[in-house]
């Protein structure tokens, strides 16, 4: 049987925790939606996805890439993915709802439908830019890395 390589490892490691961050980020939508039935689409996604992106960067920096690389710059790194993907998402998820409810769904299930496709979207664009951008060059250097090798 094949070994997985250390980016097939990650690319599981990744699947894990992001489905956690969409736990979080799937039950806060559902709370708001709850809650706040009044709140449009893009402020209900906007909160969301920042609680589930603080959530997913902490475990993701620390289990799947290992870094100890500069948190800050990370961060930033992390933010220009989101200044861009954030506003792209409401907007463009606030047409998709729109457009369904105006296809005779609910508002309910028309946020729902669009915001599941949103979280697949961002799954996949988040690793990418994470793997190859976030954390190039610092993966494997944290405590958790040295104590393995």
């Amino acid at each position: 049987m094949k070994r997985l390589n250390d980016t097939q490892i990650q690319a599981l490691k990744f699947t894990l925790l992001s489905l956690s961050a969409g736990l979080v980020e799937a039950g806060s939508f559902a709370l708001m939606e709850l809650l706040f039935p009044f709140w449009p689409y893009w402020a209900q996604h906007g909160v969301s996805l920042t609680l589930s992106v603080i959530w997913n960067f902490t475990l993701n920096r620390r289990y799947t890439f290992k870094s100890a690389g500069n948190i800050p710059r990370a961060m930033l790194l992390v933010a220009a993915f989101y200044a861009v993907f954030i506003p792209a998402t409401m907007w463009g998820g606030e047409l998709a709802a729109r457009g369904f409810v105006v296809a005779g769904l609910g508002k309910g299930g028309a946020d729902a439908i669009v915001k599941i496709a949103t979280m697949l979207l961002n799954f996949v664009l988040e690793f990418v830019w994470w793997k190859f951008v976030v954390f190039r060059g610092t993966e494997n250097t944290n405590d958790l890395a040295r104590r393995r090798d």
